[in-house]
């Protein structure tokens, strides 16, 4: 009897890179590559990037905000995906973490009013995504979880 409660993942992958914002399109360009073996529409695969996107520039851009040694700031990426063409992509990082998820995930809040944030961030990426989970915790980091099946 299969197990499709919890199936295995087809292909998988990690990466490591540093905060720096030329890694955020190399963040597109990796999640591009691995999730084109499941033969996306341009449309889906110009979601995935958007949400890569959006999902990495809020590490790079908040998580390690105030942080002195950046040499230690980095971002972690994590995917799957599934025979039901499912992917499922992990960005994390071991920033400062977010004080309230829920208002962070309302449209246009930011807290970077100096600069051009528009606040949009986790709008786009729930617009774009089958399903959006939020982690985080004061001083250890956030962990955002994006779930998009492709080729459906």
């Amino acid at each position: 009897m299969k197990n499709t409660k919890n199936p295995k993942p087809i292909n998988s992958i990690k990466c490591v890179f540093p905060i720096k914002s030329v890694n955020e399109g190399l963040a597109r360009m990796i999640i591009s590559a691995f999730i084109s073996q499941l033969d996306p529409t341009v449309s889906e695969l110009s979601d995935m990037k958007t949400v890569i996107s959006e999902a990495v520039t809020n590490s790079i851009v908040h998580a390690y905000k105030g942080t002195t040694d950046k040499s230690k700031a980095f971002v972690y990426i994590s995917g799957e995906y599934y025979s039901d063409g499912r992917v499922v992509i992990k960005i994390k990082d071991k920033g400062i973490g977010i004080d309230d998820v829920k208002q962070a995930r309302q449209p246009l809040f930011t807290t970077d009013r100096e600069s051009e944030r528009s606040g949009m961030g986790f709008t786009i990426m729930e617009s774009f995504t089958d399903k959006l989970r939020v982690y985080s915790k004061k001083d250890r980091g956030t962990t955002i979880v994006l779930e998009k099946r492709i080729g459906l």
